[in-house]
C-alpha cells in the first residue's frame, strides 16, 4: 500500500508577493485577522506551519480603521517608561489619532505566533497612516 506524503515548503519553493489592503472603513479586528493569513501564507497551497511563507502585506489608511460597540472609549492600550510610575493607559480613540501602526500591529502581532517566526512574519508588515 502507497502512503501519501505530506508536503514541506523549501526555502527555495517560497514565491513571496505584495498585497495592499485598505483598512478605510473596515473593523479591526476583521482587518488584522485578513492581514495575519496573508503574513501567515494560509491563503496558498503551499502553507507550512514551521516557515514563513506569506506575502509583504501595506496597510494604507490605518488612521481610518473602525471599532464596534463601546471599544473607542473602552479599549485600551498600555506602556510602561521602566521608572517607578511610569505606566501609561491609551485609549483607542487617542491611540488611533496619535499613533494607528501601533494598534494595527498590536492586533496583527496578537495573531500570530509567538518566538522568532513570529518576529520574522511581522518585518513583512508596512503600515501607513
Amino acid at each position: 500500500m502507497k502512503r501519501n506524503k505530506t508536503f514541506l515548503l523549501k526555502h527555495s519553493d517560497i514565491k513571496k508577493g505584495n498585497q495592499v489592503i485598505d483598512a478605510k472603513g473596515i473593523v479591526l479586528g476583521r482587518l488584522a485577522v485578513i492581514v495575519a493569513g496573508i503574513l501567515r501564507g494560509k491563503n496558498k497551497v503551499t502553507f507550512t506551519p514551521h516557515m514563513d511563507g506569506g506575502d509583504s502585506v501595506t496597510v494604507i489608511n490605518a488612521g481610518a480603521v473602525t471599532v464596534t460597540g463601546k471599544k473607542e472609549k473602552g479599549k485600551t492600550y498600555f506602556s510602561h517608561s521602566g521608572y517607578p510610575g511610569g505606566d501609561k493607559l491609551f485609549n483607542f480613540e487617542v491611540m488611533i489619532k496619535k499613533n494607528p501602526a501601533r494598534v494595527i500591529r498590536q492586533a496583527v502581532s496578537g495573531m500570530l505566533p509567538k518566538g522568532r517566526l513570529g518576529r520574522a512574519i511581522m518585518r513583512n508588515l508596512t503600515i501607513k497612516a
